[in-house]
C-alpha cells in the first residue's frame, strides 16, 4: 500500500529535535499508510538509542492525529540501517555551513574578558538564549576547555548523539550547544596543552553539526592563551565582544584581551561592562567594584585599534543573574522583567543590527 499524502504532510510538520529539520526530509519517515481510518507509521531513528525517541513519538502522534478522518494511530519506532545513516550524513555535510568561508552568513562572536569571574560565560548564554527567542538560528561552543560552565548554565544535562562520526549537539532554549563537559563522566579535570585544545575546537567545528546558524557564540577563556589563537586561525571572520567589570584591575587585563585583535586582525564589535552597580532597596546605587572601568577600556580599545569600540552596556549586578544560571535557565528567560535582563536584552539588540543578507558579497556562479 503506498504512502498516503495527506499523513506526509503532517509528519512533515514534525522536526528532529537534534537536526531541527523535519523527518521526512532526513529520511526518517520508512511508511505512512493510512487505512478505515487508522494511520499506520514507521518512523526510523538516527541510533538506537536515541534520547529524543519519546518525544519525536509523541510529536508524531499528535500530528497524525490531527489530519481529517484519523481515528487511530500507531507510530512505530524502528532504526536506520548503516546505509541510511550514511546517505543522512552526506545529505547534512553539504548542509554545513562552512563558519571560517568568508561568504558564509553565520556571524561569529567570540566573547572574551582578560580575567575570570567577571561574569562572561553567564553573558554569553543570555545572548545566545535571547536571539534564539526572538527567532534566530543560534549556535554556542563552550571554548574555555579548562573551565567549562555552559552545559550548567544552559541546563543541559544529556549528552551529544553521535551519528557514526557525526556529532549532533544538545538544543537548549532554542540553542545549539556544544562543550568537552558533555563528554566527560565526571566533573573531571581537563589537563590539556595547546595543540589539544586547538584539535578540541577543531572537532567541533567540523565534526558538529550545527546546521545553518545566524549566529554562532564561542565562550572564550580568560587571557590571551592557545584557545583565543586557535579561534583566530580557524575562525578568521570571528568578532570579538570584550567583558570587564568596573574595576580596574579587571579593566587592564581585560585591554589586553581586546588588544589581540592586532595581531589576530580580528574586529572588536564592543565592551560590555557586568556587575556594574548593584540597586539597593531606597533607590541608590552602590558600586561595588567601582566605576568607569568599561568607559575607560572603551576609550583605551578605541586608540589602540584605531577604531570606534563602544561600550555597548552596563549590567547591573542582581542576585536573578546567579538563581537563573544555577537553575539553567539564564535571566532573559527565568527573571525577564529584571533590570539586568533588560540590559542583555538591549546588547542583544545592538548586536542584531547589523544586516543578514547577500548584499556586498561575491556568490559563486558556474557557467
Amino acid at each position: 500500500m503506498s504512502n498516503s499524502p495527506e499523513l506526509l504532510a503532517a509528519l512533515a510538520t514534525v522536526h528532529d529535535p537534534e537536526l531541527r529539520r523535519p523527518i521526512t526530509e532526513l529520511g526518517m519517515v520508512e511508511s505512512a499508510v493510512l487505512s478505515q481510518g487508522t494511520a499506520t507509521v514507521k518512523i526510523l531513528l538516527t541510533i538506537a538509542g536515541c534520547p529524543m525517541r519519546s518525544t519525536i513519538q509523541d510529536e508524531a502522534t499528535a500530528a497524525l492525529q490531527a489530519v481529517a478522518g484519523v481515528h487511530q494511530v500507531n507510530v512505530n519506532l524502528g532504526v536506520m540501517d548503516p546505509q541510511q545513516r550514511a546517505d543522512l550524513r552526506e545529505s547534512l555535510a553539504s548542509r554545513r555551513t562552512p563558519f571560517s568561508d568568508p561568504s558564509s552568513l553565520t556571524r561569529v562572536i567570540a566573547v572574551a574578558s582578560g580575567k575570570g569571574g567577571v561574569g562572561k560565560s553567564s553573558i554569553t548564554a543570555n545572548l545566545a538564549c535571547q536571539l534564539a527567542s526572538q527567532g534566530l538560528k543560534v549556535g554556542l561552543i563552550d571554548a574555555d576547555v579548562h573551565g567549562f560552565s555552559i552545559p550548567s548554565l544552559m541546563g543541559i544535562s544529556q549528552n551529544p548523539t553521535r551519528v557514526d562520526d557525526m556529532i549532533l549537539p544538545p538544543v537548549a532554549h532554542g540553542v545549539k550547544v556544544i562543550s568537552i563537559g558533555m563528554f566527560l563522566d565526571s566533573n573531571q579535570p581537563v589537563i590539556w596543552r595547546g595543540p589539544m585544545l586547538h584539535r578540541a575546537l577543531e572537532q567541533f567545528l567540523s565534526d558538529v553539526y550545527f546546521g545553518d546558524l545566524d549566529y554562532l557564540f564561542l565562550d572564550l577563556p580568560p587571557g590571551t592563551g592557545d584557545m583565543a589563537i586557535s579561534v583566530s586561525q580557524l575562525l578568521p571572520n570571528s568578532e570579538l565582544l570584550v567583558v570587564t567589570t568596573p574595576q580596574s584591575t579587571a579593566t587592564e587585563v581585560a585591554e589586553r584581551a581586546g588588544t589581540i585583535a592586532l595581531q589576530t586582525d580580528q574586529k572588536v564589535i564592543g565592551v560590555v561592562e557586568n556587575m556594574s552597580f548593584l540597586q539597593l532597596p531606597d533607590g541608590t546605587r552602590m558600586e561595588v567594584f567601582g566605576s568607569g572601568g568599561g568607559a575607560k577600556l572603551s576609550d583605551s580599545l578605541s586608540q589602540q585599534l584605531d577604531y570606534p569600540v563602544q561600550l555597548l552596556t552596563q549590567i547591573p549586578l542582581e542576585e536573578s543573574v546567579r538563581v537563573g544560571s544555577d537553575e539553567g535557565r539564564p535571566v532573559v528567560l527565568s527573571s525577564p522583567q529584571s533590570p539586568a535582563a533588560f540590559a542583555l536584552r538591549e546588547l542583544a539588540g545592538k548586536l542584531d543590527q547589523r544586516p543578514r543578507g547577500l548584499a556586498g558579497r561575491s556568490l559563486p556562479m558556474s557557467f
